[in-house]
């Protein structure tokens, strides 16, 4: 496990490496991130990291510091820092970061139901269950049919 020291060395690393810049403020590990790798919270101005992405894979943990980068410099600059800027989409391709996260491992979760329009044959997979009473195909607005899944 890295500690806060390492995780800042980290950080300032890459800052200098891909903005050119000095990365001045706080970044920390935040262990009840949970469907997120990290978050910049502007009004503290630090960094929050979820740690079980360093565990899982360095190459994405670094990926994620990068894009909290993105909203930082931009925030400190004044300018979009937020998902939906232009200025912030483009710092993230010159800076080659990226967008999302990859869920890890253990987010990934299998559906438990499993759906078949009878009139097009369009497959749903479902982590609940459906009222086949009240929904209906989305493509064609035919009736849906469960199917059993054997697990």
């Amino acid at each position: 496990m890295m500690t806060e020291y390492e995780l800042y060395k980290l950080v300032e690393e890459l800052s200098r490496k891909f903005f050119n810049r000095t990365f001045l403020d706080d970044v920390c590990f935040n262990s009840r991130l949970r469907t997120t790798g990290g978050r910049y919270i502007p009004a503290k101005r630090v960094i929050e990291l979820n740690p079980k992405y360093l565990e899982a894979d360095m190459e994405e943990f670094e990926g994620i510091i990068k894009h909290e980068l993105c909203h930082y410099f931009l925030h400190i600059d004044g300018k979009g820092y937020k998902h939906g800027d232009a200025e912030f989409k483009q710092l993230l391709k010159e800076t080659g970061s990226p967008r999302y996260c990859s869920p890890l491992p253990t987010q990934k979760l299998e559906y438990n139901y499993l759906y078949i329009c009878k009139e097009c044959k369009q497959v749903y997979k479902r982590r609940r269950r459906v009222n086949l009473k009240k929904y209906r195909c989305g493509k064609c607005r035919g009736a849906l049919q469960q199917v059993d899944i054997n697990k």
